[in-house]
């Protein structure tokens, strides 16, 4: 029997792939629920998650995974408006006419940008189309110091580095020029007189979960049962011993053992260290009588509390939804010592509240009907320079023993983004092999 340890996306997954070469699995979720990150609220109409998500038009593994679950004609594509809020302003930024209007950057400003978007280097008066292609090129290249160079100062200041800013914090400029440019090729397809189209479910990724749950099958998915420990010697792995909520402890015989979680859990059942940094996540949904703006992601440059707002109700339609307009407000935190992060889930509405009438004078407060708030210590990488020679591998059989695999979100899978796609990807990659090696 192979034991996954973590019912998440990633877990199922390598269940999934495993079953799918006659293995035996079970996997083993602490919480009552699968799903990890990708875990939903109810609402007045469909499921939402608790954290946003999205599909980009690069990510073909979790497309082609919906497809084989019969879901793939729930799976649409409209547009996500993207918008940039500065000294109270909302400036569209989807259009070529929309970002050449943007008052803070002249005509040198935007072109140096589109050329970087558009994977063209122009250093030097030469324009050259490869100089992005390798991303370990950038790995130890301090991201401030590649913008600047690669467009302009203004254009990083007035637009990278807010960004990164919200999305890092004191580490912002820890960050690697890689991790940026992956993140423009991961997000790089849009329609130049529409914008940029966004993968969604009808009715959420729960429904992928529960159909993924019901093809692996519920009697192979263990909530509420944590492992404890791993058992293994120089030959591989022998057994793995599990918790549930009743308190009752089990050893079962394995033949591998898939990580398929945060790194701190791999390094409490084996002793592994990983060095990957992450940052958490406090992220609310706030139900609304009436939208906000008219834009899906609004990035924030500004001193509110957090670095985006997200109407969600303006990607998929608020009918969905029992009418009510769905805004996530998250906030990245890079250390337990941040305020937000202490806070009681009231504090934190407040909070969001009181920084939306800062930006926004005209919005009415008593609109909100009610305010969700998830939190969540790992959400997200730091990826810092150097960090795919941070990364877990695989395959742990030199590190750890023989029959020792992970799938979590230190893995190379989930670089140059952290996705739902990448956490299929993981799981196929582990799966493959095992299937291979034993």
């Amino acid at each position: 029997m192979i034991g996954i340890v973590g019912g998440g996306i990633a877990g199922l997954a390598a269940a999934r792939r495993l079953q799918a070469a006659g293995r035996e699995v079970t996997v083993f979720e602490a919480s009552e629920q699968v799903g990890g990150l990708a875990a939903t609220y109810e609402t007045a109409g469909d499921r939402l998650e608790k954290f946003y998500h999205h599909l980009s038009g690069s990510e073909e593994t979790i497309v082609a995974l919906i497809e084989e679950l019969g879901l793939g004609d729930d799976l649409t594509w409209p547009i996500g408006k993207n918008a940039y809020y500065i000294d109270g302003t909302v400036h569209p930024m989807d259009k070529p006419w929309e970002i050449l209007a943007f008052p803070y950057w002249n005509l040198y400003d935007t072109f140096r940008l589109g050329m970087l978007v558009l994977d063209v280097d122009v250093r030097g008066g030469i324009p050259s189309f490869d100089t992005y292609e390798d991303l370990r090129d950038f790995e130890d290249v301090p991201v401030r110091e590649f913008c600047i160079e690669h467009t302009t100062r203004n254009v990083y200041e007035t637009f990278f580095e807010p960004l990164l800013e919200a999305k890092f914090g004191e580490r912002a400029e820890d960050v690697s020029a890689a991790w940026l440019l992956g993140r423009i090729k991961f997000r790089g397809e849009r329609d130049l007189l529409k914008g940029e189209p966004l993968g969604y479910l009808r009715g959420g990724f729960g429904r992928l979960l529960d159909e993924l749950l019901a093809d692996v099958g519920s009697d192979t998915v263990r909530t509420n049962t944590r492992v404890t420990d791993v058992a293994y010697d120089e030959s591989g792995v022998r057994t793995l011993t599990t918790e549930d909520a009743d308190g009752v402890v089990e050893t079962h015989d394995v033949d591998s053992v898939v990580v398929a979680a945060m790194p701190n859990v791999l390094e409490d059942l084996t002793g592994y260290a990983c060095d990957v940094e992450f940052q958490g996540t406090v992220c609310s949904v706030i139900s609304m009588d009436e939208s906000l703006t008219d834009t899906y992601w609004l990035n924030v440059a500004d001193e509110a509390p957090f670095g985006a707002l997200i109407e969600h109700t303006n990607f998929i339609d608020e009918s969905h939804y029992g009418g009510e307009h769905l805004l996530y407000v998250p906030k990245y935190v890079q250390s337990p010592d941040d305020p937000v992060w202490g806070m009681d889930d009231g504090a934190v509405a407040e909070t969001w509240i009181e920084g939306i009438e800062s930006l926004f004078p005209e919005f009415d407060r008593e609109s909100v009907n009610w305010v969700k708030t998830a939190r969540n210590p790992r959400t997200a990488p730091i990826y810092e320079r150097g960090y795919l020679d941070l990364v877990v591998p695989y395959d742990l059989a030199d590190d750890v023993a023989p029959g020792v695999y992970y799938a979590g979100m230190a893995s190379e899978a989930q670089y140059p983004e952290r996705s739902l796609n990448g956490g299929i990807v993981a799981g196929y990659e582990v799966a493959d092999r095992i299937v291979e090696d034993r």
